[in-house]
């Protein structure tokens, strides 16, 4: 590693321009904070969002949005109308944000989601003693009601079920046709549906069946609107860390999750439950003994699930952490690498005049150094600042893709080669301090392998951080290389390291959870475990080779995806 000399007339000149950077920086920030963010719902899908009696917004997702612009210091409109207008208004740009969308594959290619904030039923509604379909199949050729624009609308259209679609604009216009007699079934959100029934006094309605699983309900951006989800994905993290979401959550829809007491279901269990307890009171005695054993063992698992539980919390908080001061470098980097390209185009530009200046009268002086030296200087100074600029940026940006929560969906066209760079990135200042010796390798021209990238980076970050912990010297290396076996359609990644080795007992317990050779220095052995499992997920292996004393190679390997397989 090579150290630059000491310059003082560089350092005098970076602390100017990064004085008079950080006030632009500060006036560009206060730009964006004063911006007003638009941001739309239904106006009748209640307990989520509706209008009250004063016709306001309220709801569970109104009070969400208002604690989310609290905490992020954003000023927001909130509007509420039909959904389907929502919809559009929100595809021609008059609103930045819907506070709630239902995802799917589909809508995923129009809009980007925030993580869920909580997860929505659709149940079917029938009239009492009249209907009884419970799944998608029943609805053939009948009358449902949806709602225009919904999720329900999307997928029944997308999907070609074969029933008659009746659109409506609200839950509530659907919910009172089919109580008036009028067509067979309504397919709206569970939670809606009931609380409309309730309120408009609907009671020959009830719902028969539950077709789907449960799904992601979160706020929803147009495509490539990045920045602005970033902010309420940040300020919804920051409420379920401080445990506000949960309360603005049990507020609204506690209440309509819980359902009343089934007394005489409850006289009949606690009955049958009666007579077991009868039959099994013979043989509480010899069970006694045995629960002693089994109490013993089960504390020593939860003393190391609560190592675990800990853990998990710092690395939840170590995310949103990493997300929000990624978010703030972004932003002066983003300055130093817009504005220190026309700096240096204005030095090139006076350049000729200074030079005329030094032939005509001599030397003279700028910052305190003779021009002299600082023609030599300047253009590298700001060459490197450039340069430095640019390798803050590409951290930064690689620290907030790992740290981004999202689905785990395996569905991306994935190359080896640039995650391994990407990790290479991440733990560079963790491979310096532990290596002179590092060789990295990558295969040309490799096909990629279908999967997730963030995972797969969290695999790497394992092997390549666990191959610097075996070191015992500076001396001792660390070879990474990547490449293709052609016959078996694999790649691979192999991490090998001149470490202290593992004992070949161990070797077989790499992958059990909570293993770990490295208790004492705060280890709690679920790396490997967890990226044993996300290897499995994405239909590849893991092996391991040591010997004591000589090191480790742990191989990686993953199925590509080649013109025959794709």
């Amino acid at each position: 590693m090579t150290l630059s000399l000491y310059r003082p007339g560089r350092y005098l000149l970076s602390v100017a321009l990064l004085w008079l950077l950080s006030l632009s920086g500060a006036t560009a920030a206060d730009r964006r904070n004063d911006d007003i963010i638009k941001v739309g719902g239904d106006h009748s899908y209640p307990p989520y969002e509706f209008l009250n009696q004063e016709g306001e917004p309220d709801g569970y997702n109104v009070e969400l949005t208002r604690a989310i612009a609290e905490v992020m210091g954003m000023k927001i409109d909130i509007r509420l109308g039909d959904w389907d207008a929502m919809r559009k208004a929100l595809e021609e740009g008059e609103l930045d944000a819907l506070q709630g969308m239902v995802f799917s594959d589909e809508r995923a290619a129009e809009y980007d989601f925030s993580p869920s904030h909580a997860f929505v039923h659709q149940s079917i509604f029938a009239r009492k003693g009249e209907g009884q379909a419970t799944d998608l199949a029943e609805l053939r050729g009948k009358e449902v009601i949806v709602q225009r624009g919904g999720i329900m609308h999307d997928y029944l259209v997308h999907n070609n079920v074969g029933a008659r679609l009746i659109l409506v604009d609200t839950h509530a216009v659907g919910l009172r046709l089919l109580a008036a007699g009028k067509h067979d079934y309504a397919l709206v959100a569970n939670l809606p549906g009931l609380y409309l029934g309730r309120e408009l006094e609907l009671s020959n309605l009830v719902p028969v069946g539950q077709p789907f699983n449960p799904q992601r309900y979160g706020y929803a951006v147009k495509k490539g609107n990045e920045a602005l989800l970033a902010r309420f994905s940040e300020g919804l993290a920051i409420l379920k860390n401080t445990g506000r979401h949960q309360q603005i959550y049990d507020k609204w829809l506690g209440p309509l999750e819980q359902s009343g007491w089934p007394w005489k279901k409850i006289g009949l269990a606690a009955a049958l439950l009666s007579a077991v307890l009868l039959v099994v009171l013979g043989g509480i005695v010899i069970w006694n003994r045995m629960l002693s054993r089994e109490v013993t063992r089960r504390t020593r698992e939860l003393n190391l699930q609560h190592q675990q539980l800990i853990q998990a919390d710092k690395m939840s908080s170590l995310g949103i952490l990493v997300s929000g001061v990624a978010h703030e470098i972004n932003n002066p980097s983003s300055l130093l690498l817009l504005n220190l390209p026309v700096l240096k185009e204005a030095y090139q530009d006076m350049e000729e005049l200074l030079e005329a200046q030094y032939q005509q009268q001599g030397d003279f002086y700028l910052a305190g150094l003779a021009y002299s030296r600082m023609r030599e200087e300047l253009p590298a100074m700001l060459d490197d600042m450039l340069t430095s600029a640019g390798r803050i940026r590409r951290i930064v940006d690689d620290l907030r893709d790992f740290a981004r929560q999202g689905p785990s969906e395996l569905g991306e066209r994935v190359d080896l080669n640039q995650v391994v760079a990407t990790v290479i990135r991440l733990v560079d200042n963790s491979i310096r301090k532990s290596s002179d010796h590092v060789e990295v390798s990558y295969a040309e021209a490799l096909p990629v392998f279908k999967g997730n990238a963030q995972r797969i980076e969290q695999v790497v970050i394992n092997l390549i951080v666990n191959a610097c912990q075996a070191l015992t010297s500076r001396e001792q290396g660390i070879s990474i290389k990547t490449g293709y076996h052609a016959r078996s359609e694999e790649l691979w990644l192999e991490v090998m390291d001149q470490g202290c080795g593992i004992e070949a007992q161990d070797l077989s317990r790499l992958k059990d959870p909570f293993f770990t050779t490295k208790r004492e220095q705060g280890g709690i052995g679920l790396g490997l475990s967890v990226s044993a499992s996300i290897v499995q997920e994405h239909g590849g292996r893991l092996v391991y080779e040591s010997e004591p004393g000589k090191g480790t190679r742990a191989t990686l390997f993953l199925p590509a995806i080649t013109e025959a397989s794709a």
